[in-house]
């Protein structure tokens, strides 16, 4: 009897695991497809779709028989006496010998005239640099990065002559003024 029982034992404990097993693996993908039907059933941002660019549309530069438009123009001005590679020389050119003024550092397009004064007969100019300091000038006095000389001061304006480079190795004068700001 007793050899039996274990039997019956033995049997009895295969067919309780063997239930067990059963009873786990009815379906082993059920808490993933509970997972993923929550995920599906959330509320989704909306993602703007990615901007269209312009195709990039590319130049060709075909004017070979014209000068590269990056290096400087090989340009001769004849002499009076004929010579044709001979570079005119005018007369005009800046003078490097001389100190420069305070109001040289500046660009003329910055300076701003903001008023005049008059003493003995002599006008001056009032004029603000871009530092916030106000320089008094007259005629003789320079401004300017272009060699500007002052050449006449009114109640509205500060007239100059500056020297500029031409292009050919040669300076001209160029006619500029600083207006009084209101």
């Amino acid at each position: 009897m007793c050899g039996i029982n274990k039997q019956l034992l033995h049997w009895c404990c295969i067919a309780t695991l063997t239930g067990g097993l059963l009873a786990c693996s009815s379906d082993p993908t059920a808490d993933l497809e509970e997972y993923v039907a929550k995920v599906k059933s959330q509320q989704t941002s909306k993602i703007d779709p990615l901007p269209e660019f312009k195709p990039y549309e590319s130049f060709t530069y075909s004017a070979v028989d014209l000068r590269e438009p990056f290096t400087e123009p090989t340009v001769s001005r004849p002499q009076p006496g004929g010579c044709k590679d001979c570079l005119v020389d005018n007369g005009i050119k800046p003078d490097f010998d001389r100190p420069t003024e305070p109001l040289e550092e500046f660009p003329l397009d910055s300076l701003r005239m903001v008023g005049t004064l008059e003493k003995n007969d002599q006008n001056w100019a009032l004029i603000n640099d871009t530092d916030g300091t106000i320089h008094r000038v007259q005629p003789g006095n320079y401004a300017g990065q272009n060699h500007g000389k002052i050449t006449r001061v009114t109640e509205f304006e500060v007239e100059l002559t500056e020297i500029v480079p031409d292009g050919i190795g040669g300076w001209l004068e160029r006619q500029a003024s600083i207006a009084i700001s209101e």
